[in-house]
Order: C-alpha cells, then structure tokens, then sequence
C-alpha cells in the first residue's frame, strides 16, 4: 500500500529552502529535452511573445531618441524660455491648438451622432447603429461630417483657452498676493479659466455654428467650411455666426471652469498619494498622470455643461430667423422638456472622458517637448537669484 503521507527527506527539503539556519549546496539540475521538443538554438525567435517586447522594447527606444533629439532642436532654436515669458505663453498657446484641434477632429464621429440625437432623439437607437446608417447612405466620409469647422475652430478656441489660461493664472495670481493665491488656489483656477474661455468662445463661435449645421442637416447645408461661412452671412449677416455665442459660453464657460479646477486638484491630489514629489518622476509617468487626470476632470466638465450643450445645438439648428434668444429657448424647452436637456450624456461622457485626458496628455506634452514643466501637481521652485555682496 502506498504511504499517503510525504517522507522525512521531502519535508527537510520543502522547508529548509525557508531556514536561514539550513546549508544547502546548490543543485544543479539538466533537463532532459523530449522528442517532440524543438531545438532552441534552431530558432532565432524561440518565443514570438519575447520576440515582439523586444521589438517594441526597441522601437520605443528609438522613439525616445528621436523625441529627445526633435525637443533638444526646438529646445536649441528657440532659446530658453522663461516661465511667464511671452515665449512661454506663445509655447502654451500652440500646444493647446493642437491639443484641442487634433482631439476634437478625432472624435468628430462621435460628436455627429450626438449631436443628431440632440436634436432628434428617435433618430438612431445607438452610436453602432447611427455609423451604419450614416455610412450606407453618405459614405464612410459621411462619418467626419464637419470635420473641416470642428478643426479649426477647436484650434482656435484651444490657443486662447490654455494660453489665456496661463496669462490669467500668473495674472490673478499677483493682483492677489502669492499667499492669497496659494490659499484660494481653486477661486484663482476658476477664475483664470472662466476669463481664457470667454474669449476663446468668441473664435470659437463662427465656425460652432458651422459644424453643428453641417452635423444636422441632412444632406449637410454646405460642402466645407468656408462654404459654411459664406452660406450663413449670405443668408443671415454675421450676426447670424454667432447666435449661439449665448448658450456656447453657458455651456463652454462652466465646462473649462470644471476642467481645469477639476484636473489640477486631481493631479495635486494624485502627486500627494504617490511616494516622492513631481520631480522624482520622468517625463512617460508625468504625462500619464496629465491623461488620468484629465479623464476624471472631463467625466465632471460633461455632465456640468449637458443641457447647454443640448440648448446650443437646438438653437443652432431651430432658431428661426429674428426670433430673440430667450423666446427661442422657451420654445425649445417647451418641446424637450427637462428630460430632453440630457438626451446623449453617455455618449458625450465618453467622448469628453477621453476628449479631456488626450488634451491634458498632449499639452503637457508639448510642455516637456519645450523643456517646460508639465501642468499641476505644485509650482515649479522659483529660481535662486544670486546675492551679491550689499
């Protein structure tokens, strides 16, 4: 009968690798290769899972040196930059066109689809539906419908909205005082970005009326932007560009608002949990701390600016010609109810979640890439003056 239970020798084995009191001499133990085993050294890639991290091991390498060599070129070009310079507002002012104008343009599909269900909510039954249709009847292009306004005004609005947002950090920063600015530090964030995002909505604005047009007529009213412009001024006057600049600034305003008092307390909140100070992390951590940041922040900034949304695609597409703004927007509300104000909130907390992180990312990326310090998580140290002798 064979003994069920484990030898002497098994056991002082098992437990004396456990044992700082045990001497063991180490055993060296040959595998004996089976038939059916392949030879290794006839393969020059034994594991293709290995194969393929090395590879990507090495063409993120390769994209480290080249990002390292572009930054120290434009580094070298521009001349060192000041913090609160006009060279480094100009810097935040470009990183934010493309922050903005990129991510806006990428998810224009997402953005058509909501907008159409905004203004007619029987229109498609969900997102994979809507793109089916749309693509059956318009043509895969029929997917990026508007892109062309959702491009450039989303550029324009981010230059003036990250780079206004710098100018009116530091600037409410010394009308108040360093102590009172550290102190109400979420007041001066909210200010700052309540003031950059008044005037970004100004450029924006022309070219929002445009792409919502475009997005929910069907066919589109116009082939392109300029198209777009020309259309709407022939028609109805400039003032026709911005008859939603009311409901763009309700809706933009508390969204920026959110964004950016939302990101920098999260990243100082994720900066504090982490060991160590910003400093001690590298430029990879820093930047996915930006895009973390960022989602958490544009879940808040969706639902805060919903129903403005809603109410700007509406009058965008319903206002009749004359009519004032707050007839308009009793009208509509009279047709939508309360309930019609929050048609497409999954869909845009989607795409503002990831909207948001990819912004963030990018322009603090942009900032490293420039030799900057990425955006939150603490100010940067102030530079030691040299003291000379009184």
């Amino acid at each position: 009968m064979p003994i069920l239970f484990p030898s002497q020798g098994l056991l002082a084995d098992t437990f004396a690798r456990s044992s700082p009191l045990s001497f063991r001499k180490p055993e060296t133990t040959v595998s004996q290769r089976s038939k059916y085993q392949a030879r290794s050294e006839l393969y020059g890639a034994w594991s293709a899972i290995d194969d393929a991290k090395h590879k990507t091991a090495q063409l993120s390498d390769a994209a480290v040196k080249e990002f390292e060599k572009a930054s120290n070129k434009a580094q070298a070009k521009a001349g060192k930059i000041e913090l609160y310079s006009p060279k480094y507002y100009a810097a935040c002012t470009f990183g934010g066109l493309m922050a903005c104008g990129l991510t806006h343009t990428a998810v224009t599909p997402l953005d058509l689809v909501k907008c159409r269900r905004q203004v007619d909510s029987k229109m498609y039954k969900g997102n994979f539906e809507a793109w089916g249709k749309i693509s059956r009847a318009e043509g895969f292009r029929g997917i990026y419908t508007g892109w062309g306004p959702t491009f450039w005004g989303y550029s324009a609005q981010g230059a003036f909205k990250y780079g206004g947002y710098e100018f009116f950090k530091k600037f409410y920063s010394d009308l108040v005082g360093e102590h009172n600015a550290h102190r109400y530090k979420t007041g001066l964030y909210l200010a700052a970005s309540a003031s950059a995002e008044f005037i970004a909505d100004i450029a924006l604005c022309p070219f929002e009326a445009v792409k919502v047009r475009m997005q929910t007529t069907i066919p589109p009213f116009a082939t392109g932007t300029m198209n777009g412009l020309s259309h709407i001024t022939g028609k109805e006057g400039v003032a026709g560009l911005y008859k939603g600049l009311y409901p763009l600034w309700g809706r933009q305003i508390p969204y920026t608002m959110m964004k950016f008092a939302s990101f920098e307390t999260v990243v100082e909140m994720i900066y504090n949990y982490l060991p160590g100070n910003k400093n001690d992390y590298g430029k990879g951590a820093q930047t996915a701390v930006s895009f973390t940041g960022g989602y958490i922040a544009g879940i808040l900034c969706a639902i805060v600016s919903h129903p403005a949304d809603v109410m700007v695609s509406k009058l965008n597409a319903n206002r009749q010609p004359g009519e004032a703004f707050g007839a308009a927007m009793s009208r509509i509300y009279k047709d939508i109810g309360f309930s019609g104000l929050w048609n497409g909130l999954p869909v845009r907390i989607v795409m503002i979640g990831t909207l948001t992180g990819l912004q963030w990312m990018i322009y603090d990326y942009f900032k490293i890439f420039m030799g900057l310090p990425t955006t939150g998580g603490g100010a940067p140290p102030p530079e030691k003056k040299p003291t000379g002798p009184p």
